[in-house]
Parts: structure tokens; sequence; C-alpha cells
């Protein structure tokens, strides 16, 4: 049966394969440049998030600590 194939389903011309090549290609650069661009504006997330965290923890560390009370 798989013999048959070829004379059922015609090979596509060059010039088409050549397309479909192309366009497979546009498609994998475009999804690599909206990783990269996701990547990106989630490092900038990260680092923002981690600044804020820092400035936090400094001004705890100022503050009075109401819980050690508790722990004597």
């Amino acid at each position: 049966m798989s013999n048959h194939l070829p004379h059922i389903i015609p090979a596509l011309p060059p010039q088409a394969e050549d397309v479909l090549a192309a366009a497979q290609i546009t498609r994998e650069y475009y999804a690599e440049v909206r990783s990269r661009n996701e990547f990106a504006q989630y490092c900038q997330w990260y680092h923002a998030t981690a600044a804020a965290n820092r400035h936090d923890l400094q001004k705890m560390r100022g503050e009075l600590n109401i819980f050690a009370w508790f722990r004597r």
C-alpha cells in the first residue's frame, strides 16, 4: 500500500518547498525573538523586584524588632 502513495500524493514542486522552508525559518526566527524579549522582560522584572526587596530589608533592619521580646 505504501508503494502507491507517491502516485496518490504528488510531490511539491521545488519552488513550493523553498517557500515552505523560508516560512518555517521565518516562524522559528520570530519565535526566538519573542522568547528573548520575554526573557529580557523577566530579567528586568527580577532585578526591579530584587532591588525593592533589598530596600525593604534595609528598612526592616532599622525598625524595632517586637518579636524578639516574645522569644525571651
